[in-house]
């Protein structure tokens, strides 16, 4: 060993030789550091033998490096560790084992580390009010933390659930607010997720304004905007039905005005 490698933090070599493809030394100084229970060191360097073994295919000593790490408690290492624990377990698909390594993150109170293991637990939910409950406090969590990314990928899962049960209004404010904080490159999905709420909502208003008795013009202007709407919502079957309604209306007046529009563009 050099002069200069003896100068270098063992911390530091071990990285450097993980990078460089030298698992094994990587390991053996790591497993070193680990061994001593007064090393200052010891949490950051369980996380990296962690990291290390199961980069070297060994999945229980990982996770062995991986719990040593979590019982120090450390706010930033063990908190690492705990994410560690449940990506693992997530990738092998026992489910169970990561929600308790991602409650475990929370439990560490650790600001940056929250938003991640609240969407995690939403992808893991049993239900929808629980994966709600989630994506909700990762949307906080990230707010708290600076995670404005996080943050706005909490709001599209969550805008997308709301519409998909049916909740567009409430969609669309959650989408005005994220688009507030979100990051430049989430600006866009958030936006054409708020258009399809707006889609929603018109479709509602005019469906609406049909079955409150309208005058016959204003009847068949919403009928017309609404079977041209709802194909852009993919609903080609239930635009028809609304033509059918509009068509054939037992107010002639109605009907008639519902016939123009129909084959105008004929």
């Amino acid at each position: 060993m050099t002069s200069s490698e003896l100068e270098t933090p063992p911390l530091d070599t071990a990285r450097r030789l993980a990078e460089g493809g030298d698992l094994e030394g990587a390991a053996a100084i790591l497993t070193e550091l680990v061994a001593d229970p007064a090393n200052p060191d010891r949490a950051q360097a369980a996380v990296g033998l962690a990291v290390v073994l199961d980069e070297r295919g060994d999945t229980d000593a990982a996770r062995a490096a991986a719990r040593t790490a979590l019982a120090t408690g450390h706010p930033e290492y063990a908190a690492q560790a705990a994410c560690h624990l449940a990506q693992g377990f997530e990738r092998e698909g026992r489910d169970d084992q990561a929600r308790a390594a991602w409650q475990a993150v929370l439990g560490m109170g650790t600001a940056a580390y929250l938003p991640l293991a609240h969407l995690a637990l939403a992808r893991l939910a049993g239900g929808a009010a629980e994966a709600e409950k989630e994506l909700r406090a990762a949307m906080e969590s990230g707010e708290r933390a600076g995670d404005a990314q996080a943050g706005a990928h909490a709001a599209r899962q969550l805008a997308e659930m709301l519409l998909e049960h049916g909740d567009p209004g409430e969609a669309a404010e959650l989408l005005l607010d994220a688009l507030e904080f979100a990051p430049a490159g989430e600006l866009p999905g958030l936006r054409v997720l708020l258009g399809i709420a707006h889609l929603e909502l018109a479709c509602a208003e005019f469906a609406e304004a049909v079955e409150s008795g309208a005058d016959p013009q204003t009847g068949a202007l919403a009928i017309e905007l609404l079977a041209r709407t709802l194909p852009l919502r993919g609903r080609t079957e239930d635009a028809g039905q609304v033509w059918t309604y509009g068509l054939e209306h037992e107010d002639e007046i109605l009907a008639a005005e519902v016939r123009l529009r129909f084959h105008r563009d004929a």
